[in-house]
């Protein structure tokens, strides 16, 4: 009896590393799985100058939602274009490695209060993500995210982040530094802040715009808009926090309904 208990205790511990062991290549599978589907959703935004070279220039994320003519942005990437050359062609990059195409876009909405922009595409339309409940989303949730972090310098490139919502909290925090308290961050301070995720996750500049995506059903809960930096705007490369932030979807599905 004393040897039978043994073997089945022996067994019973087999089958749980078998199971714990198990469990992240299922996690690793069906994220694969969920990047092959949403990556025909994810542009590049950027413009296009015929005279220049080359005549394309990348500036950040984007992805296709609604009826797949729609392009969700962060404003702060298509302000980047505007103050830029206003008379540059504003568009998107779809495609993979060196074979890209640009499609010109209209910029149907810029809400810099939540850091979101909408493009309206013409012709053909392209594969759309569909936008989770964001209300549902809590701490310590698994998310990923997929974007062009550091550009089209090698061709348009998706990169996929793993990331972990590590808190809920208000997108205005007060300035340590009297300095900083800008007119803009003055009136930030009076409204009453929304409440965006906070991410365990490493993004860089060209990261902006990328949706945050569940690793197991591909349905958006957020849009990446920014990361904490230590120190110069340069150490976002060098030498990366580790904490990014994203807009949450509610944002993006009350702009969609607005612009139907």
């Amino acid at each position: 009896m004393k040897a039978l208990s043994l073997t089945f205790s022996s067994a019973l511990m087999c089958c749980l590393v078998l199971a714990l062991a198990g469990a992240p290549c299922r996690a690793d599978q069906a994220l694969a799985q969920v990047i092959a589907r949403v990556k025909p959703s994810i542009v590049g935004v950027g413009s296009l100058h015929k005279t220049r070279t080359p005549p394309m220039h990348f500036i950040g994320t984007g992805f296709v939602a609604g009826d797949g003519l729609s392009v969700l942005t962060c404003a702060h990437v298509i302000q980047k274009l505007l103050d830029a050359n206003p008379d540059e062609v504003i568009g998107i990059l779809t495609g993979q490695g060196e074979a890209t195409q640009f499609r010109q876009a209209k910029v149907q909405v810029l809400d810099t209060e939540h850091d979101l922009a909408l493009l309206r595409l013409a012709g053909a339309p392209l594969p759309a993500l569909a936008l989770g409940d964001a209300a549902t989303v809590r701490e310590g949730q698994a998310m990923a995210f997929t974007g062009f972090p550091l550009g089209t310098l090698l061709g348009l490139h998706h990169v996929t982040h793993r990331a972990t919502v590590s808190s809920l909290t208000p997108v205005v925090t007060p300035s340590d530094n009297a300095q900083r308290l800008d007119p803009r961050r003055l009136a930030q301070l009076k409204k009453t802040p929304y409440i965006v995720f906070q991410l365990d996750a490493t993004a860089y500049p060209g990261s902006s715009g990328s949706p945050l995506f569940d690793p197991e059903t591909g349905l958006v809960y957020g849009i990446v808009n920014m990361v904490y930096v230590k120190g110069l705007k340069e150490a976002s490369i060098s030498a990366p926090s580790g904490i990014t932030y994203a807009v949450p979807g509610s944002h993006m599905q009350a702009i969609m309904l607005k612009n139907k």
